[in-house]
């Protein structure tokens, strides 16, 4: 059995400050670019998980580590977070490597087998929790069937005393200029307290309840009703700075409160 010693040995670096400093930096970024940040009522993550964690999400869009930093910050901040991503993106952004970032070599027997050993490594420890994105590309979050690489599998193959939790995300437009973040987490899965499966059993398992979670996601999100979402962060507001301004004139004019937003939302 590999002791404790050389199990953390290999598990990657992170720096409270840098963490801390990407993290607010990150969420005053997202917050410019979009109008809100939300997540389904129904779709709250679990509370009480007192076990590694593999929040595995559908990988929509370049902004999606960013609100996996957020998220990680918002919703499991007693934890310390991990992630992988291709060895040659990180090494374009080193500091990454700072913040829980491992690189994992794409499409090679050496990189799957770093892959596992470094992410058991992480789960080793209940108060870890490892983001990944096993579609392996950008996909719109519409393309079905959903397929999951098979690592997911494996790696629930041999840890099994993780729970693995489904996050569904979309980016989309409502009734403001500014898009939304839509985010909803799905049915938690423990392989060590469920039926054994093999690595093509467990991949297909959370392929089948990421889309659940998605195609649920994608319904209320149509809906476009503020009473389903949960507003957990608000950003951009307003058309533009000159017709803002003459609305703000209009309004002081007639002596009404002015309201930036297109379509003002039902407090709840």
């Amino acid at each position: 059995m590999r002791s404790e010693k050389r199990a953390r040995a290999e598990l990657p670096k992170v720096s409270a400050r840098v963490v801390r400093l990407f993290a607010a930096y990150s969420r005053w970024y997202l917050l410019r670019r979009f109008h809100a940040i939300r997540v389904l009522r129904s779709g709250q993550p679990p509370r009480g998980i007192s076990r590694p964690l593999v929040i595995y999400l559908n990988h929509a869009s370049w902004w999606d580590p960013l609100v996996c930093l957020y998220l990680s910050r918002r919703f499991f901040s007693s934890r310390r977070s991990f992630a992988p991503i291709d060895a040659e993106s990180l090494r374009k952004y080193a500091f990454f490597t700072f913040i829980g970032i491992y690189g994992v070599e794409q499409r090679s027997v050496r990189g799957a087998l770093k892959f596992l050993r470094t992410t058991t490594a992480i789960l080793s420890w209940e108060e870890n929790v490892v983001w990944l994105t096993p579609q392996g590309r950008f996909m719109d979050a519409r393309e079905r069937p959903l397929r999951l690489e098979r690592g997911i599998g494996a790696l629930a193959a041999r840890s099994g005393e993780a729970a693995f939790l489904p996050l569904a995300v979309e980016y989309t437009f409502w009734t403001e200029p500014q898009p939304e973040i839509l985010v909803s987490f799905g049915e938690i899965a423990i392989p060590g307290k469920e039926p054994p499966r093999d690595i093509d059993g467990w991949t297909e398992h959370f392929s089948s309840a990421l889309e659940a979670a998605q195609d649920e996601l994608a319904t209320r999100s149509c809906r476009r009703d503020p009473a389903d979402w949960l507003l957990i962060d608000k950003g951009a507001s307003g058309v533009s700075p000159i017709y803002d301004a003459w609305r703000l004139l209009r309004a002081r004019m007639g002596g009404k409160e002015f309201v930036r937003e297109h379509q003002p939302e039902k407090q709840n």
